[in-house]
């Protein structure tokens, strides 16, 4: 098995470069050095992004964006479709093996089941995680009608990603201009015409002291979705929004540090 990990980031909020520390550190713990390990930066400049990641295995290489398919250009707004887009730039590092794109907060300590049965599967699976409601944006009437997310992504090798992207806006040609937007794309991509494989809530949780999502941890990890954010302009019973990811992500931080064997900064 050759298995590549990937991950996308931008000019992400502190607790985002942390939660990327950890998410990094987590893969290489599960997949070890044979594994390829890649981050791609939109932004900022990679040696930036390092910076503000701090140390991290040799292994891990650090990369501007590649280049945009041409068929995706026209479909795509100044925005980058809320800068989610950027996942696309480009469609796969590594063709040839499973290649594996984490969100930069999504943080695993621990093999989800679902991940090991699609490392072990010979049969072009792909791979996505569960969610706590649908988010499909305008794909949703091509998508299935389990909630899936799109930050645990996973290909097998030699899997064409821009035929299946292709086929899907053929069939809903309209611009993405939302985070929703490009992972009802995705999902819908994914999950026509082939078995898909899923990481369950019990163990990766979409977590966020918000509801619907989770307050707790997984078995094996938790996406803490929304902690890229610098500042969050709304209030949640009475407080302000980003009180409550300042909290929620400190009463979390000691045990993240420890599951990926990293040791914990004074303030947590």
């Amino acid at each position: 098995m050759r298995l590549a990990v990937r991950w996308t980031v931008g000019d992400a909020s502190a607790r985002g470069y942390e939660a990327l520390r950890l998410s990094i550190r987590g893969a290489y713990n599960l997949f070890g050095p044979d594994a390829a390990y890649m981050v791609c930066v939109n932004r900022v400049a990679p040696e930036e992004a390092q910076r503000r990641t701090g140390p991290m295995p040799a292994a891990v290489v650090w990369r501007p964006p590649g280049q945009l398919p041409e068929f995706l250009r026209g479909y795509l707004d100044h925005g980058m479709a809320e800068g989610v887009a950027w996942k696309f730039a480009p469609l796969r590092l590594f063709p040839d093996r499973y290649e594996l794109a984490l969100d930069n907060d999504c943080i695993l300590w621990a093999l989800p089941d679902a991940m090991r049965c699609w490392l072990a599967s010979d049969r072009n699976e792909c791979l996505l995680a569960e969610d706590v409601r649908e988010g499909f944006g305008q794909f949703a009437s091509l998508c299935p009608p389990e909630p899936r997310n799109s930050g645990i992504r996973g290909l097998p090798p030699r899997f064409d990603l821009g035929a299946a992207l292709q086929s899907v806006l053929a069939k809903r040609p309209v611009r993405l201009a939302s985070e929703l937007d490009e992972q009802g794309c995705q999902v819908a991509a994914l999950s026509r015409g082939r078995r898909l494989l899923v990481v369950g809530l019990d163990d990766v949780t979409i977590c966020s002291p918000f509801h619907p999502h989770l307050p707790e941890v997984g078995r094996c990890g938790a996406h803490f979705v929304g902690l890229n954010t610098r500042h969050i302009a709304w209030d949640y019973y009475g407080r302000p929004a980003d009180a409550w990811m300042a909290e929620h992500w400190a009463r979390h931080a000691p045990f993240l540090y420890r599951a990926v064997g990293l040791e914990t900064p004074a303030y947590a």
